[in-house]
């Protein structure tokens, strides 16, 4: 009998495992079946279907044949990466002896040359992203300037697939960029553009693997053009914008006064990412196809009674609708999941987080006023809600920790 392991945000009787511990246990089902668990922080491992109500919404599974080969699912291999980062930042948090501190390696630049690196990389975001800019006026200088140079980082990295020469770009191009990240992160900066970002990762607890897992995702955009279920499609998320939360959390800072874990709040700021990515895929659905690529969960799209033909088609149906509906609750989630971490942030980086959450969440709800044609008509936001979302995002940023809101309750 094959057992299929569950995302579930509770079971009765089950408690949460250690981290990165699993456990067994089995809880009897109403005297009908034995039901066998096998949990960990975020996961639950059910051998026959739940009872109604039993169970919360599972965002992805994975399964373990007779055999007991597991194939892990996507969710839990990134969380796994959740974890590293998490880590690492509390150790850069722990009081340290007291040591002569090590003196940072000088970058090759003339006078004044970060200064103006940085300077670029802010005129950078103020152009392709200027609400997200707008937000960073309120952080201090130092974490202004960082996240100025992971955006143009990140940026640059999906213009190589996305940007005008993305024809030209092959798998081993993507290698150098690696290699050059490589140097990035070893003090080697090739340009203005990178030294900003090396002297970043030199002020900040910021950790090399989601860089390389957005270079991973820039990859799976040369090769792949469709995806199977939800897991895959989940996996490209992080990939290529998931990662940006984690890269982001050290240089944003947890309030002082959070009584969130660490883990909690990259979980968070991942899930942000993956609720803006789902919404970009869902806003350029007919844009993707006229490239022939369809970024939606093959097999929901054969449950709705759709296929590849319908998208390129760009009919609205009612098959459509019921489909896209399915989609955007989904993406919906994981703005909620993403909400209550942003008020964990340090106060003063709250804001551009705020920001974008609203913006982005309100692309959905243009894509349902054109009634799901996101063949061809493109959802925006107009300037004048952008606007309005920009007071009640700084009103949020002001908001009480909800750990700290909670534990008072």
């Amino acid at each position: 009998m094959a057992i299929t392991l569950l995302r579930a945000a509770s079971l009765p009787g089950l408690r949460d495992a250690a981290a990165g511990q699993h456990v067994c246990s089995y809880l009897p089902n109403n005297n009908r079946r034995r039901r066998w668990i096998l949990c960990s922080l975020k996961y639950a491992c059910l051998s026959v279907d739940p009872g109604p109500g039993e169970v919360s919404p599972v965002y992805s599974s994975l399964t373990v044949t007779p055999a007991g080969e597991a194939v892990i699912s996507s969710e839990q291999k990134v969380y796994d990466v959740v974890l590293k980062q998490a880590a690492l930042l509390k150790r850069h948090l722990r009081p340290q002896p007291h040591t002569i501190p090590a003196i940072p390696k000088e970058l090759d630049l003339p006078t004044n040359g970060l200064n103006q690196a940085y300077h670029r990389c802010g005129e950078i975001c103020e152009e392709y992203a200027k609400t997200f800019y707008l937000g960073t006026m309120l952080m201090t200088e130092e974490r202004r300037r960082a996240i100025w140079a992971i955006y143009v980082w990140c940026r640059r990295t999906d213009e190589l697939v996305d940007g005008p020469n993305a024809s030209h770009i092959t798998p081993s191009a993507l290698d150098r960029w690696e290699k050059r990240l490589d140097d990035v992160f070893t003090g080697r900066p090739y340009d203005m553009l990178d030294a900003a970002l090396s002297d970043t990762i030199s002020k900040f607890p910021i950790d090399i693997q989601p860089f390389r897992d957005m270079i991973e995702g820039m990859r799976s955009d040369l090769r792949k053009t469709r995806y199977k279920n939800f897991d895959e499609l989940y996996m490209y998320c992080y990939y290529v914008a998931g990662t940006v939360g984690l890269m982001s959390v050290p240089v944003m800072g947890i309030a002082p006064e959070s009584k969130a874990t660490t883990e909690s709040v990259y979980s968070a700021a991942l899930a942000l990412g993956i609720a803006n990515q789902l919404t970009n895929i869902l806003r350029d659905v007919g844009e993707d196809a006229r490239r022939g690529r369809i970024y939606l969960p093959q097999d929901e799209l054969a449950e709705a009674g759709l296929c590849d033909e319908d998208i390129f088609n760009g009919v609205v149906t009612n098959k459509w609708r019921s489909f896209m509906k399915r989609q955007i609750k989904r993406a919906r989630m994981f703005f909620e999941e993403a909400e209550r971490g942003v008020t964990e942030l340090s106060q003063a980086s709250r804001w551009p987080v705020w920001a974008s959450l609203l913006l982005y969440r309100q692309i959905l709800d243009e894509i349902e006023a054109n009634d799901y044609n996101n063949f061809t008509k493109r959802a925006y936001v107009g300037k004048a809600k952008k606007l309005l979302a920009l007071p009640v995002a700084y009103g949020r940023s002001l908001l009480m920790p909800y750990s700290l809101r909670n534990s008072q309750k």
